[in-house]
């Protein structure tokens, strides 16, 4: 996909490798820790398991917690029951690829196995090719090669890596997104146009991704608009009603699949008397059943409805003081991003006065001259980055926010790559930077490591302040997660 200079080795020899420790840690702390009875979606096992389905259930049970239930469900049996529209079929639809490929083993194994074996190996996929899409991304827009290779070195070690390994579409997500963000720094509009469509496939939140579009477009319209006036505003009309066309198209297409559904006539459907018998018990409604009240609204959006009355997600909803906890998992994530944001504007004010559009004689100089994350091109994925965590921090469950932004903005990323390089004295000496490799002239006789991240954690002892915050709630969050999750805890 990229040719591959020594950052990009790093970076995916990096992400492979954490991608194998995560799934080995899920299966040891998933054998060793007993699981939480939670009160979670927990549909009935269909067909027998063997002994091999056994096995794998053993290695990559840990894998199918919480909402990833419903991920596979919808998988194996489609969209039966009308809470699983919470969930956009992209990731669905990848999975029975992979099951697809593993048909030579349907023997062996179950439809539950082989779902399993494709989460497990195209989550790991999709994870490390984010983390290259990142890195491919920081050094288009940061113009500070070390700064994009920090930011995709701590990709690898997310605060979200549970969720990058797990039964959830951040992974596919986070590659679409980070990859559609790369192809229209390039210039290359149309090919990120449909890459944010299909990252709006998989999750809800693509939609807000037609900002970049548009700021993309209207920088476009100020940069021409001497030209011919009058035809580039309609050129700029066009171009953003196409634009925000194509990003809705996929959400669009999927309400109206589910209005054909629960809202009109249809050819009966045959399910399975166990799931029937759930949804009796659990008082889930079916596409037999009596028609949702959503049906009859003026624009009837089952996502909208499912949002409110299942999950109760609106504004405010989620301050109770019984939330305390949540909001405490979530403050992190929230603190990084609002420092973030608070950093860009107070360095750039007129800038961001001007929403980024401000065009001079000296704007290329100037953007040119302010490498990494300072640079005018951050703007843009800054207004991003703070819009998601306000409108999840005041209308969402807060204890998402940490895999909500950490697949959606390269911000978490970007910023702390940012405070590492300015802030960290070991990354700024030439003498001392961990990457270096000093076989002969180590006094111990040691290699040091080429990956500035390792390097840090080697020289824990001697880093500052900021890098042991910043290091220690990676990797805090990287390993809590997996041993919560794994195991029916509250970690979602």
């Amino acid at each position: 996909m990229w040719p591959l200079d020594p950052s990009r080795k790093e970076v995916l020899r990096f992400a492979i490798s954490c991608r194998v420790l995560t799934l080995m840690l899920q299966a040891f702390f998933n054998a060793v820790i007993p699981d939480h009875h939670a009160e979670a979606f927990s549909p009935p096992r269909l067909a027998p398991s063997g002994c091999v389905d056994q096995l794998v259930e053993a290695l990559l049970g840990g894998l199918s917690r919480w909402d990833a239930e419903h991920f596979l469900f919808i998988a194996e049996h489609g969209y039966l029951y009308e809470h699983n529209f919470a969930f956009f079929p992209g990731f669905p639809l990848t999975l029975l690829v992979g099951t697809e490929l593993l048909r030579p083993l349907r023997g062996l194994l179950s439809q539950r196995s082989c779902l399993l074996i494709s989460v497990a190996s195209l989550n790991s996929l999709f994870s490390v090719l984010a983390a290259l899409a990142l890195h491919d991304l920081g050094c288009l827009v940061l113009h500070c090669p070390h700064q994009a290779l920090y930011a995709a070195l701590l990709f690898c070690l997310s605060p979200a890596n549970v969720f990058l390994a797990a039964g959830y579409s951040e992974p596919l997500f986070a590659f679409l997104t980070f990859s559609a963000m790369g192809q229209l720094e390039r210039g290359r509009s149309w090919m990120s146009g449909l890459l944010f469509a299909l990252a709006t496939g998989v999750r809800a939140n693509g939609l807000v991704s037609v900002g970049f579009l548009l700021h993309s477009q209207c920088r476009g319209f100020f940069s021409f608009v001497m030209l011919n006036p009058q035809r580039q505003f309609l050129k700029l009309v066009s171009s953003m009603c196409l634009s925000v066309l194509t990003l809705s198209l996929p959400f669009a297409l999927f309400q109206y699949y589910a209005y054909t559904q629960f809202c009109l006539p249809g050819p009966a459907r045959s399910i399975p008397e166990p799931l029937v018998q759930l949804a009796v018990e659990k008082g889930y409604r079916i596409t037999e059943g009596n028609e949702p009240p959503w049906c009859s609204w003026d624009l009837p959006l089952i996502y909208s409805y499912i949002q409110d009355v299942y999950w109760n997600v609106g504004f405010l909803r989620y301050y109770e003081l019984k939330q305390t906890p949540n909001f405490l998992l979530a403050a992190p994530v929230a603190i990084l991003v609002s420092w973030a944001t608070w950093t860009y504007v107070t360095t750039h004010p007129w800038l961001c006065l001007t929403l980024g559009l401000r065009r001079h004689k000296n704007s290329k100089t100037l953007e040119k001259s302010i490498p990494g994350f300072l640079s005018p091109q951050v703007f843009v994925y800054v207004v991003h980055a703070m819009f998601l965590l306000l409108s999840g921090g005041l209308c969402m469950h807060v204890q998402v926010l940490t895999r909500f932004l950490g697949s959606s903005t390269p911000i978490v990323y970007w910023f702390p790559a940012y405070l590492l390089q300015d802030q960290e004295p070991l990354l700024r000496s030439p003498e001392t930077a961990p990457w270096k490799l000093l076989v002969e002239d180590s006094p111990s006789g040691q290699k040091v490591p080429r990956n500035p991240i390792v390097g840090l954690l080697y020289n824990w002892k001697t880093c500052s302040p900021v890098t042991r915050y910043i290091l220690g709630y990676f990797l805090t969050y990287w390993l809590l997660g997996l041993l919560l999750h794994c195991n029916f805890l509250p970690w979602t």
